[in-house]
């Protein structure tokens, strides 16, 4: 604690707030205090910090404050600061996923139902959020079967009527393009719409088993069979959401499950009494803290830009905070909202079920982070250890050289870092010092200048050391790269790698090594050499291709670079240019009538312009 610190924990006042922790002028972390003296002395004054706050106090060398007259004020504050600063020891919550919903303007005259990433308070009304498109499609397309909504994006009212499309033929659409309906009878669908949306599915089911019936009495077979199977489809809906005992409710549920290193947060959405899904959180770096504050600080980032449920559920939070929470709650919702953190029942139950998702999908995680750091940096330590080399290979190279025949050679240079492609750092080369289909030589060349750059004195010209590298190729492939290397005055480990038998050769050693093919580096090394294998290849192929274009259009006296560059431009391609007439060949800006003639004898030389 230095001295600014200790002046500033001695004015503290004892009021509601929020406090700005700061490392050099940086604000490093934000928080709320209903007694801004208590809080933030027993940062500095306590002992028994987690892991986490410890780290953030060791930085500390100045904080700020904010006085505010309210909890709730301080709540609000605290909500805000954290979005505007993004301090580095919040949990800041990362999520790019915005689940779709589905919305039905009911201000258009003849409303249809839409698919919407967003709830706006536009006025529309919006069912969901639906997890994955799989169940947006299932729910749009039996919407479609049973009810006859237009699905095109016509603005009502019409100048004139349109002759009604293929829908309305087949009984997907009421025709009100052709006036076909009233706006009442479409509204009756409408109703019908809602309703099924809403989760009221009885009086729907009710209405079509008493219209099967009936048209089965009267003989309209055809009838009854479509209606049979609207029913099906509504039933096989019913069937693939859960049903929750809390008729109608509308409802949040969020749980928290901890590991010693990290947390998952999850929510379940309850709508109409139905669970539609659900969704988790990472939060990495939570694993020690206390839960219910890590609970608190994500519920409030994961409402900044989404509206409360009716109901929000929660299994704890620190002190006596639910009442401001509730507040809270009501502002972003601005409506009723109930905050509940239940101890029994049919709402406990769902805070379990939702620690029980959270539990599970942490589990899946730290499984998928292990398979990932098997195959990345596992992998580079694996490798360390068969190359016989001291520390991880943290930034890997690989080489490769692509010609045709000799012609157009060129190179290529990927990196891996931590065992990741950093598709940024990939650089190609044209080999210049090299005539012909010589591999070994061009590698020399590609070597000489790629280290020349490592071993620079002009910082805008240095490029990074490797710490290992990869010659796609075998030991003379290898010996011209090390030499090359070697010349420039750096000393890195390389090695080679030979297609045939994928064996891995060392410089100087004539034995190759011969990896299990299931190894986890014998993996990272193969996906190196092809992804350098593929990066040459394409740039090869852009090259053929653009010094065919070229080629072609140099063959035309009188059209020099800026003209050939022009008419592509205008025509995009060469063939585009053959077809083109003497008028539009005229009509190109920078190309005169002597060049158009030109270009257009060249293109058809059989007519005489």
């Amino acid at each position: 604690m230095n001295e600014t610190i200790a002046q500033k924990l001695s004015l503290l006042p004892d009021s509601p707030g929020c406090y700005l922790m700061k490392e050099q002028g940086q604000i490093i972390y934000v928080g709320k205090a209903v007694n801004l003296k208590n809080r933030v002395r027993s940062y500095f004054h306590g002992r028994d910090h987690t892991p986490k706050v410890a780290a953030m106090v060791s930085h500390v060398d100045d904080f700020d404050i904010m006085l505010c007259r309210t909890n709730l004020e301080a709540l609000i504050l605290e909500c805000n600061l954290i979005k505007l600063h993004q301090p580095h020891y919040n949990i800041l919550l990362k999520d790019d996923k915005h689940y779709p919903y589905i919305r039905l303007d009911l201000s258009d005259p003849f409303p249809h139902v839409t698919l919407a990433r967003r709830q706006q308070q536009d006025g529309a009304r919006y069912f969901g959020p639906f997890i994955g498109a799989t169940a947006v499609r299932e729910v749009l397309e039996t919407l479609r079967k049973l009810f006859p909504l237009r699905t095109c994006n016509l603005t009502f009212p019409l100048k004139s009527k349109k002759r009604p499309c293929v829908n309305y033929e087949i009984g997907r659409c009421l025709g009100p393009c052709g006036g076909k309906c009233t706006e009442g009878e479409y509204r009756q669908v409408v109703q019908k719409v809602l309703s099924f949306l809403s989760g009221k599915y009885q009086d729907i089911t009710a209405s079509l088993q008493k219209e099967m019936m009936e048209a089965a009495k009267n003989l309209q077979f055809e009838r009854a069979a479509k209606l049979r199977d609207q029913l099906r489809d509504i039933e096989g809906l019913m069937q693939r959401q859960q049903a929750i005992q809390v008729s109608g409710a509308e409802q949040d549920v969020f749980a928290l499950a901890q590991d010693d290193l990290d947390a998952m947060a999850q929510v379940l959405y309850i709508r109409g009494g139905k669970m539609v899904g659900g969704d988790s959180f990472p939060l990495p770096g939570e694993g020690r803290e206390h839960p219910g504050e890590v609970l608190f600080d994500f519920i409030i980032q994961y409402y900044d830009e989404r509206r409360p449920a009716r109901e929000v559920l929660c299994p704890s939070l620190p002190g006596e905070i639910g009442a401001d929470m509730e507040g809270w709650l009501r502002q972003k919702r601005g409506g009723a909202c109930t905050f509940t953190i239940p101890q029994r029942g049919d709402k406990r139950a769902l805070t379990l079920l939702a620690e029980k998702n959270a539990r599970d999908a942490l589990e899946k995680r730290n499984a998928k982070k292990q398979i990932q750091h098997e195959r990345t940096i596992g992998a580079a330590e694996q490798l360390a250890k068969e190359l016989g080399i001291d520390g991880v290979p943290r930034r890997i190279e690989g080489f490769d050289i692509s010609n045709t025949q000799g012609a157009l050679s060129v190179a290529s240079m990927v990196v891996f870092i931590d065992g990741r492609p950093a598709p940024k750092e990939y650089r190609h080369y044209r080999i210049k010092t090299v005539e012909g289909a010589n591999d070994f030589a061009s590698m020399n060349e590609v070597l000489s200048r790629r280290f020349r750059r490592a071993m620079s004195d002009d910082p805008k010209e240095k490029w990074p050391m490797p710490d290992l590298v990869l010659i796609d190729g075998g030991p003379v492939q290898l010996q011209f790269a090390r030499e090359a290397m070697l010349e420039t005055g750096a000393d890195v480990p390389m090695f080679g790698l030979a297609e045939r038998l994928e064996e891995i050769f060392l410089p100087g050693q004539e034995q190759s090594i011969l990896l299990d093919r299931h190894s986890p580096a014998l993996h990272l090394i193969q996906r190196i050499r092809d992804e350098a294998h593929r990066f040459a290849i394409t740039h090869h192929r852009g090259l053929r291709t653009k010094q065919s274009v070229h080629s072609a259009l140099e063959d035309i006296p009188g059209v020099g670079p800026a003209r050939r560059r022009a008419l592509l431009q205008h025509f995009k391609t060469v063939k585009a240019i053959r077809e083109a007439s003497l008028e539009e060949l005229k009509a190109v800006p920078g190309v005169s009538a002597p060049a158009a003639r030109a270009v257009y004898t060249w293109a058809h030389p059989e007519r005489d312009v």
